[in-house]
């Protein structure tokens, strides 16, 4: 039989390749990744790898030592350029064609670039794989003020970062606050979090410009102020990688209702013995009706899983509430479910203690605990209520 093909060099792919071994198949599995390194994890990229605090072993659910005891061929530096699903055959550069007998997408997502002048400067930074994260801590080692672009998560984690490396840090933002997924209310418990630790906001406001000879040595907003600037981070977002699918005349769900690749419960896509997972794969959910796509480490690592498991011949239906976590300076936050509509609090949202609940139409859409740790299944249960939620049970939860 051919081998199962997994693409990808982020979680999903790492932890399908683990479920695959642990669900017994032993049969030739391989692994193509267009980084030089095994598949990874990547939140510690904005955190504390990148402050120098983890190593570099900490980014690897697998090391290479396992592929190879596992009899897994992992191939990296090794691109896959087009699929051919009629064929069972996946191209890749270097190698030249490969067939398969199953095959996963999980490709992952590609930063988004600042369309303004200036941005080729050295010093301009953008943040995804373990190289970005490699010369963006080299560049925090030194000195001068950063300009991060970007308020949600990526800008404010590294915002929080450089921060506590000791850098001057100011983060330019379109929002009138920074997560604006996340409301008003819960959006300025995070800004008062920044501004207290020295974090200069700018709110509504956009770069027209990132000027320097050779090198940055300042930002041009939109209103006309200048920033000095010795390194600039560009955090505005990510595109999901689903060219590889497209070419090949998968089904991608529409830009306007989240993008993605079109698949069932099982992660199965449109095309037969092609599944996706993680960034790229745009899953049916049951408590919310709609298919999502998340781009978060939770959902690569639930849906590496299930994916693998489906392709071994499972065929329950994928129903996992998103899932999230951060670390900012002395806040942690985990959160489950869809940030939408009003919020009501539980806890001490001055000492920031607390949990936020999303309500909309009484029904529990989504809850978040800030410096509120092991509450999050408590929650979930009142997320997958099947109707309303009492406000003043909400308001006694903590």
């Amino acid at each position: 039989m051919e081998p199962i093909v997994v693409v990808g060099g982020g979680f999903a792919a790492a932890r399908a390749t683990e479920t695959l071994r642990d669900q017994g198949y032993d049969g030739d599995l391989v692994v193509l990744t267009g980084e030089a390194v095994a598949p990874y994890e990547r939140p510690p990229l904005s955190k504390d790898y990148l402050r120098g605090e983890a190593g570099r072993d900490a980014l690897f659910p697998l090391d290479a030592a396992w592929y190879a005891d596992h009899g897994v061929d992992l191939r990296t530096s090794t691109s896959a350029t087009r699929l051919d699903v009629g064929g069972s055959s996946v191209e890749t550069a270097p190698g030249g064609s490969l067939r398969y007998s199953r095959l996963l997408l999980a490709t992952g997502s590609r930063v988004r670039r600042l369309g303004v002048p200036g941005t080729d400067l050295d010093g301009v930074h953008h943040l995804r794989t373990v190289g970005d994260a490699d010369q963006l801590s080299t560049a925090l080692a030194g000195d001068g003020p950063v300009v991060v672009v970007g308020d949600g998560w990526i800008g404010m984690e590294v915002a929080a970062s450089a921060r506590q490396l000791g850098r001057d840090v100011t983060v330019v933002g379109r929002s009138p606050h920074p997560l604006h997924t996340l409301g008003a209310e819960v959006g300025e418990i995070f800004a008062s979090l920044h501004t207290e630790n020295g974090v200069r906001l700018l709110r509504e406001t956009s770069v027209a410009a990132v000027t320097g000879s050779g090198s940055v040595s300042a930002v041009e907003l939109d209103d006309g102020t200048t920033l000095e600037a010795t390194t600039v981070v560009v955090g505005i977002g990510v595109t999901p990688e689903v060219e590889l699918a497209a070419s090949a005349g998968i089904d991608l769900l529409p830009p306007s209702d989240g993008g993605g690749v079109v698949v069932d419960g099982t992660l199965r896509t449109s095309a037969p013995g092609v599944w996706a997972a993680g960034d790229i794969a745009a899953i049916p959910s049951p408590r919310y009706g709609r298919p999502l796509r998340v781009e978060h480490w939770a959902v690569a690592d639930e849906s590496g899983q299930h994916a693998a498991r489906a392709m071994l011949g499972a065929g329950d239906a994928y129903d996992v509430l998103p899932y999230f976590f951060t670390d900012q300076f002395d806040l942690g936050m985990e959160s489950k479910g869809l940030t939408t509509g009003e919020v009501v609090f539980s806890g001490s949202v001055a000492d920031r203690e607390c949990v936020a609940f999303w309500v909309e139409g009484g029904r529990v859409q989504a809850a978040m605990g800030i410096n509120v740790w092991d509450r999050m299944d408590d929650a979930e249960t009142l997320i997958r209520a099947d109707g309303p939620v009492d406000r003043a049970t909400l308001e006694a939860f903590v």
